[in-house]
C-alpha cells in the first residue's frame, strides 16, 4: 500500500503556473477518460489520498520568505509516497491493456508528479489527467526516458487525478512505475493574474503574481532584446521550486543546450527540473502565454559559490519550434559596461525586463564576487528572477542575478539594489572548458543564431512623457503636456514631428530641431489644449525623425490621459500630518454617500511627514472622515499627527487629530454653504438626541433622510411638519447623518442619538 508522509524538503519553493503547463515534450495521443463505464463517482482503480495541509502555518512561512530575492517562491507543500503498479488496477479498454490510479489532495488548486522509476516500451503512453476531465498531460512515451530512470510531470489542475497507462496487450511486464513525491498546490498565479491586469486596464503587460511595476519582455522597452529573450526559460525544480536561466553559446556554436543559472538555486536532483522556454505574451498587454514549450531534465555540469553560477546541460534540445537563442557572453570582467539589461521570470510570472541606464561595478556581497545594480530606471527584479542573465550594452550576458532588495512600490521600483555573480569569476571556476570546447581561448562571443537579431536601430526616437496634468483639472483652462524625447538608436537626431489628436480628433503636428547624440534626450512641450469637461484623451505619435520614418515603431506611441471640472469646482485641499503610526491613519471625503477623495494607510516610519492633497470639488457640502485602526487618534500620545481643510484662499475651515477611533467633520464650498443654500442656519436639537428631533432653517415640507457615515439610508425618508419636529425613536441609536432636501437645495447635519 502506498506510505505517506510530510517531506521535510530542502528544495527552493515556489510557483504555480497556468494550469496547462507540459513538463516534458509529448508525443501525442490521449487518455481514455471518456470511455462508457468510467464512473468517477465511484472508481474502479484503488484512490491514494494525501494527508492536509496547514494552510494558516504555510502562509505566515510564505509572508517571510516571499521578500527574500535569493529564495524562490513557494506554491504548494511536497509530500513522500510510494504508489506502484501493484497499487493500481489494470483494465481491458477497447483492447488496450488499462493500468489506472488515482491520488486525491482535498483542497489543492493543482498536483504535480514525480516518478522515481518510468520505464515503458515502445508503443505504450503514459498520461495524467484531472478526475474532472478538465485537462490531461502527456501522452509520454519511451522517448521521455531520463537517465536517472525517473520523470517529473507538470502541474494538473484539481484536487485529485488520474495516473494511466495504456500499453499494447502483452507488453504488460515490460512497464515499470512508481510515483515517489506529490505536489499539493496552494496558491495559484493565474488567477490573480486576470485579476490585476482587469484592475489595471491591462496596461503595460500581464503583472500576474509580480509586482505591478514590471515591464513585459514585448513591451516597445524589448523591441531590440527579442533574440535574447528567446535564451531565457523559468525553471520548475521538482515541480516545487523556480528561478531564472538562460541558454548561452559555445564557441563551437552548434547548439549544445548549455544552460546558466545561479549556484543558491541548485537543490535537489537537476534531472527533475523543467525548463519552460517562451512563457510570455504576444505583445505588451495580457495576461496569459504559452506553458507548453518545455523541457524536462538536465545534468550539473559545473558550479561554484564564488559568483553563485551553475553551468547544467540540458537532458534535451530545445525543438526547433521552440526557436530559442544562444546568448553570448563575456568574460573579460572588464568595468567598461555602459548599462545593463536583464531579462527574468519574477515570482514565476510571464518574462519581464527591466534596464539600468548607468554602469553596474564590481563589489562584493554574500561571499560572491558580484556586479552590483544600485537602481534599475525602468522595471525590477523579484524572488523568482534568481539566476537571470544580465546583459550588457553589447547584449552578451556578464552575470547572473544572486541577489538584492530591489522591488515595486505601486506601479513605481523602490528604487534599491540588486547583485549579479560575474562571468568572469566563473571563468576562474571552472565554466571555461564547457563555454569554449574548441579551446580558442576566447572570452568574449556573441549570440547564435545571429541572423535577423536586431540589437539596436540608427534611427530610434522614444517617446516619453514628461509632465501631464496630474489628478484632476480644477475649472478647466489649458493642459501643458510636456514630452520627453530619447535617442535610443545610432545615428544623432536632428529633427523629428510629433503628432497628437484629442480625443479621437483630427491630428496635429509639432516639430522639433536639435542635436540629440544616442541615449540622450530633452523635451518638448505640444500646445496648451483646452481641457474638456470629463476625460480627455491626447495620443502622441512619430510621425518622422531626420526627414525619415523611425525604424523601431515600438516606441513611437503615447497616450495621456486627465480628467477636467469645468464648471463650478472649488479649489480646497486637505493636509495631513503623519504620526508615529502611519500604517494606522485612513481618511475619506464624501458627498451624498459618494467617496471623491481618499488616502491610506501610509508605510510606517514617515511621522512628521506632511502629505498635501489638492481637492477640485463641486459645489456642495462634504463629510471628511479620518480614522485610527489602534484607535488613539493622531495625537498627541502617538506623536504630532493632525489634519486640516484649506478653502480656496487659503483659510483653515477645519483641523483635528485629537479623537479615538474616528473624526467625523462636515465642510461645504463656498456657494453651498448653509446660509447661501437655505437662507437660515440649519440646526438639528437637541444634539444628542433620544425620542425626538427639532430640526430649523428649513421650510415645512422639506425630506429628511437618515443615512449612515457610508451615506446609506438607515430608515424612511420622512416630511417634516410645521414645526420641524421629528419622531427618532425608531432610528438606529450611534452617530447618524441627516440629508435635508428642500425643493432647491441639499444640506447634511450630523447628530447624535442615545
Amino acid at each position: 500500500m502506498t506510505s505517506q508522509r510530510l517531506c521535510a524538503s530542502g528544495l527552493l519553493a515556489l510557483l504555480l503556473l497556468p494550469f496547462s503547463l507540459i513538463a516534458q515534450v509529448p508525443h501525442g495521443g490521449a487518455p481514455f477518460w471518456n470511455t462508457p463505464g468510467t464512473n468517477m463517482a465511484n472508481p474502479a482503480w484503488p484512490v491514494h489520498r494525501m494527508p492536509g495541509i496547514d494552510l494558516d502555518a504555510l502562509r505566515a512561512a510564505d509572508a517571510i520568505t516571499d521578500a527574500v530575492k535569493s529564495a524562490p517562491w513557494r506554491f504548494g507543500e511536497e509530500f513522500d509516497v510510494d504508489i506502484q503498479l501493484a497499487d493500481g488496477q489494470w483494465l481491458d479498454i477497447e483492447g488496450t491493456s488499462v493500468w489506472r490510479t488515482q491520488i486525491a489532495a482535498p483542497g489543492a488548486l493543482a498536483m504535480s508528479l514525480r516518478f522515481s522509476e518510468f520505464a515503458l516500451p515502445k508503443g505504450a503512453k503514459l498520461f495524467v489527467w484531472s478526475a474532472d476531465h478538465i485537462e490531461f498531460i502527456g501522452g509520454f512515451d519511451h522517448r521521455n526516458m531520463k537517465d536517472w530512470g525517473g520523470l517529473a510531470t507538470g502541474l494538473v489542475a484539481g484536487d485529485a487525478v488520474v495516473v494511466e497507462v495504456q500499453v499494447p496487450a502483452g507488453l504488460e511486464d515490460a512497464v515499470a512505475l512508481r510515483v515517489d513525491q506529490v505536489v499539493h498546490a496552494y496558491r495559484d498565479i493565474a488567477g490573480k493574474a486576470a485579476q490585476v491586469a482587469e484592475a489595471l486596464g491591462e496596461q503595460r503587460g500581464p503583472y500576474g503574481n509580480s509586482g505591478d511595476c514590471n515591464i513585459n519582455v514585448n513591451c516597445p522597452e524589448g523591441a531590440t532584446w527579442q533574440c535574447e529573450k528567446r535564451s531565457v526559460a523559468l525553471i520548475l525544480s521538482g515541480g516545487f521550486s523556480v528561478c531564472t536561466g538562460a541558454l548561452v553559446n559555445n564557441t563551437a556554436q552548434d547548439g549544445t543546450p548549455l544552460f546558466l543559472t545561479a549556484n543558491h538555486c541548485l537543490g535537489g536532483n537537476v534531472g527533475n527540473w523543467t525548463f519552460v522556454f517562451n512563457h510570455e505574451t504576444e505583445g505588451c498587454t495580457g495576461n496569459t502565454g504559452p506553458t507548453n514549450q518545455s523541457v524536462s531534465g538536465a545534468e550539473l555540469l559545473v558550479s561554484n559559490s564564488a559568483s553563485d553560477f551553475g553551468l547544467l546541460l540540458l537532458d534535451e534540445t530545445p525543438p526547433a519550434s521552440y526557436d530559442v537563442f544562444y546568448a553570448g557572453w563575456d568574460g573579460t570582467d572588464a568595468q567598461t559596461v555602459q548599462n545593463a539589461t536583464c531579462i527574468h521570470h519574477p515570482n514565476g510570472d510571464l518574462k519581464k525586463i527591466c534596464f539600468e541606464e548607468d554602469s553596474p561595478y564590481h563589489d562584493n556581497a554574500a561571499g560572491a564576487a558580484v556586479w552590483w545594480v544600485d537602481a534599475w530606471e525602468d522595471g525590477v527584479t523579484e524572488p523568482g528572477s534568481s539566476g537571470a542573465p544580465l546583459f550588457d550594452h553589447n547584449h552578451r550576458i556578464i552575470g547572473q542575478l544572486y541577489g538584492g532588495v530591489a522591488a515595486c512600490n505601486g506601479n513605481q521600483n523602490n528604487g534599491q539594489f540588486d547583485y549579479y555573480g560575474r562571468m568572469g569569476v566563473s571563468f576562474d571556476n571552472g565554466i571555461t572548458e564547457h563555454l569554449d570546447p574548441l579551446g580558442l581561448g576566447l572570452d568574449v562571443l556573441d549570440g547564435y543564431p545571429s541572423e535577423g537579431c536586431v540589437t539596436s536601430f540608427a534611427l530610434d526616437l522614444g517617446l516619453g512623457v514628461a509632465s501631464a496634468p496630474d489628478g484632476v483639472l480644477c475649472g478647466g483652462g489649458d493642459a501643458v503636456i510636456e514630452l520627453t524625447l530619447n535617442n535610443f538608436g545610432t545615428d544623432p537626431l536632428t529633427s523629428a514631428t510629433i503628432g497628437y489628436a484629442v480625443n479621437g480628433g483630427p491630428q496635429q503636428t509639432v516639430n522639433w530641431n536639435g542635436t540629440l547624440d544616442q541615449y540622450d534626450n530633452t523635451t518638448l512641450a505640444l500646445p496648451p489644449i483646452q481641457a474638456e469637461d470629463g476625460t480627455t484623451e491626447v495620443e502622441v505619435t512619430v510621425l518622422s525623425v531626420n526627414g525619415a520614418q523611425d525604424e523601431n515603431d515600438f516606441n513611437d506611441v503615447s497616450v495621456v490621459e486627465f480628467t477636467a471640472f469645468v464648471e463650478d469646482t472649488f479649489n480646497f485641499s486637505f493636509e495631513l500630518v503623519l504620526d508615529n503610526y502611519p500604517s494606522e491613519t485612513t481618511w475619506e471625503i464624501r458627498r451624498l454617500g459618494n467617496v471623491v477623495y481618499s488616502g491610506g494607510p501610509y508605510e510606517d516610519g514617515q511621522a512628521g511627514e506632511v502629505i498635501t492633497v489638492p481637492l477640485c470639488l463641486e459645489g456642495g457640502c462634504y463629510i471628511l472622515q479620518v480614522d485610527d485602526s489602534y484607535g488613539d487618534g493622531m495625537c498627541c500620545q502617538s506623536g504630532e499627527g493632525g489634519f486640516t481643510v484649506y478653502d480656496p484662499q487659503g483659510d483653515v475651515i477645519y483641523e483635528g487629530g485629537e479623537f479615538t477611533d474616528s473624526d467625523l467633520e462636515q465642510f461645504c464650498t463656498q456657494e453651498m454653504s448653509v446660509e447661501d443654500l437655505i437662507g437660515a442656519q440649519v440646526e438639528a436639537m437637541p444634539n444628542p438626541a433620544t425620542g425626538r428631533l427639532v430640526v430649523t432653517g428649513v421650510p415645512a415640507g422639506s425630506t429628511v433622510t437618515p443615512v449612515d457615515l457610508l451615506g446609506r439610508p438607515v430608515s424612511e425618508a420622512v416630511r417634516l411638519n410645521g414645526d420641524g419636529s421629528l419622531d427618532v425613536s425608531g432610528w438606529p441609536r450611534g452617530w447618524t447623518l441627516l440629508r435635508v432636501e428642500t425643493e432647491t437645495d441639499v444640506h447634511v447635519e450630523r447628530v447624535l442619538l442615545r
